[in-house]
């Protein structure tokens, strides 16, 4: 039985940040695969997907699915919120294998557990954030030269995958796209608490002085998911959809984990076992990608031999 100071405490916060950021990831495992169906069916009839209610429905989860994340985010810290991911991406799987006929190899299926347990094992073992409860610590926090730092090479290297490198090799690389959307992630976490911690005050009687705030992220966060949004739909376009979702699902939760460690100064309190421990995490990883790369070549070197 709980106690009267837990309960007063908010213990039971988490608890249903848990229960909704775990349907939010069931939720997200079927985007991908019905997009996919929808872009397949799209081809098949010589039309485009935009036209396709299977396609629409892979859309309508997404959405839904993020605003599930935006309110796990909101009520549960990001370390307990964001390994629960893994479960969508092996949902996707399943459901690929079963929906696309996208069936993974022994190496593709090693790579896929490989990749989400190294993901969870790397933001169980990253530094916890320190506790921002006002407007004036995020902007302070916002202003610090470390962050504006990171945040311009992000935005620089951006600007380099989309405008040079993208049109030139996204369709033939996966990492391509991969690194667009998960570098997008950087901002999306971030902007999702700061939007649930300066909403308050916004309707509140200092509103004034949050709006712009306020505008500001929710624009930064408007803007990352429509472009996940678009090179998410152009990535499934010309890759599986299983093997798209591991990776991208990796590569995202390091892109929020570096964010999280320099806009919180978490990587201060990074201690010498953590670091080891982030390690291992992260060879495990590299492991998996690799693994599932192989995979898919194999694939595609079999669908070409066959055809």
């Amino acid at each position: 039985m709980m106690s009267p100071d837990l309960e007063q405490s908010g213990v039971s916060l988490p608890v249903s940040g848990i229960l909704i950021a775990v349907v939010s990831s069931f939720i997200n495992g079927s985007t991908f695969v019905l997009q996919k169906k929808g872009i397949l069916r799209s081809r098949d009839r010589g039309g485009s997907y935009l036209t396709d209610v299977v396609w629409w429905g892979g859309t309508l989860a997404m959405i839904v699915g993020q605003i599930g994340n935006f309110l796990a985010y909101n009520v549960a810290p990001a370390v307990i919120v964001t390994p629960l991911g893994a479960l969508g991406v092996l949902f996707g799987a399943v459901l690929a294998s079963w929906i696309l006929q996208e069936h993974l190899n022994i190496l593709g299926k090693l790579g896929c557990v490989l990749c989400c347990c190294g993901s969870v094992v790397l933001i169980i073992h990253a530094p916890k954030a320190e506790t921002v409860t006002s407007r004036e610590q995020l902007e302070e926090r916002l202003a610090d030269p470390v962050f504006v730092s990171y945040a311009l090479l992000v935005v620089l290297l951006l600007l380099v995958l989309i405008l040079f490198v993208a049109p030139a090799h996204g369709s033939s690389n996966m990492l391509v796209y991969v690194s667009i959307c998960s570098l997008l992630g950087s901002f999306t976490v971030p902007c999702s608490k700061g939007l649930g911690l300066v909403a308050g005050e916004v309707f509140g009687s200092d509103g004034g002085r949050a709006l712009p705030l306020f505008l500001f992220l929710l624009c930064t966060l408007a803007v990352s998911i429509l472009l996940q949004f678009l090179y998410i739909n152009r990535a499934l376009q010309s890759f599986s959809s299983n093997v798209f979702e591991a990776v991208y699902y990796v590569a995202f939760t390091c892109s929020v984990i570096v964010a999280s460690a320099l806009l919180f100064k978490e990587w201060t309190a990074l201690t010498a076992t953590h670091s080891l421990a982030l390690l291992c995490a992260l060879t495990t990883v590299c492991v998996g990608v690799a693994l599932l790369r192989i995979s898919q070549e194999a694939e595609v070197t079999w669908k070409k031999k066959t055809d």
